[in-house]
């Protein structure tokens, strides 16, 4: 599914509480079935490990190489003393090779994050969230920062990542010429609340314009190609 909506309309904080990051104020939230608020402690670790979560930027250890950053996916099934060993030896590096192997950066696996592109950096987070082996994928704007085929290909990647693991996948966009991905479902918030929710192709102009408000013009919606035959009509 894709989460759309303006500035502020709430994608963000909606997948920080799906994560078990921020408890809601009112009301519950319900995240592969259990209350996120009734939750701490071992209940809340065992929780987060079974959800990825993938920022705008790739929120790599710069002192680490590929391989620690990539094996730092699995801290949720390891021991501390585990954990702390793979700071100096790269832990399950079989399992890493196959993640890294999976977006086309096998080769790169001893590097360090700055010696990477910016679509590589993300690859790599990708590849980190792989060798977690959620059940659920949350990626917040994944393609803001970077150019609009980097960013296809990240998404690209996360979509098919997700349907061949049998994971839920939830993408805030920005960018709405990702829609056509390989999303099944598409998610408005404004202010908060559901504005709209459909197929890909049963979303309209009338309906973006009314969703984006003022935002409309600057993110030149109106180029955006819509896949619905409704969405061609509409000038």
């Amino acid at each position: 599914m894709a989460v759309i909506g303006p500035s502020g309309g709430g994608k963000t904080t909606l997948l920080r509480l799906a994560a078990g990051l921020v408890w809601p104020t009112a009301g519950r939230v319900e995240t592969l079935g259990l209350d996120t608020s009734r939750l701490s402690g071992a209940a809340l670790r065992s929780l987060r490990r079974r959800v990825g979560l993938l920022h705008q930027e790739g929120n790599l250890v710069r002192e680490l190489r590929v391989a620690h950053n990539v094996a730092l996916g699995r801290l949720g099934h390891w021991s501390a003393v585990r954990a702390l060993w793979n700071l100096i030896v790269p832990q399950e590096t079989a399992r890493v090779r196959a993640a890294l192997r999976e977006v086309e950066l096998e080769e790169r696996l001893w590097d360090l994050p700055d010696t990477l592109s910016g679509g590589q950096q993300q690859r790599v987070a990708v590849a980190r969230l792989l060798v977690q082996e959620p059940e659920l994928i949350l990626a917040d704007e994944p393609a803001a920062a970077l150019d609009p085929r980097l960013g296809r290909d990240v998404v690209g990647l996360l979509v098919r990542a997700s349907r061949e693991r049998g994971a839920a996948l939830l993408v805030s966009l920005h960018t709405l010429d990702l829609l056509d991905a390989g999303f099944e479902r598409v998610l408005a918030l404004r202010e908060g609340r559901i504005f709209w929710q459909g197929a890909p192709g049963e979303l309209t102009r009338g309906v973006l314009r009314e969703l984006y408000g003022a935002e409309y013009r600057t993110l030149h919606l109106d180029e955006l190609a819509l896949r619905g035959a409704a969405g061609d009509r509409t000038p």
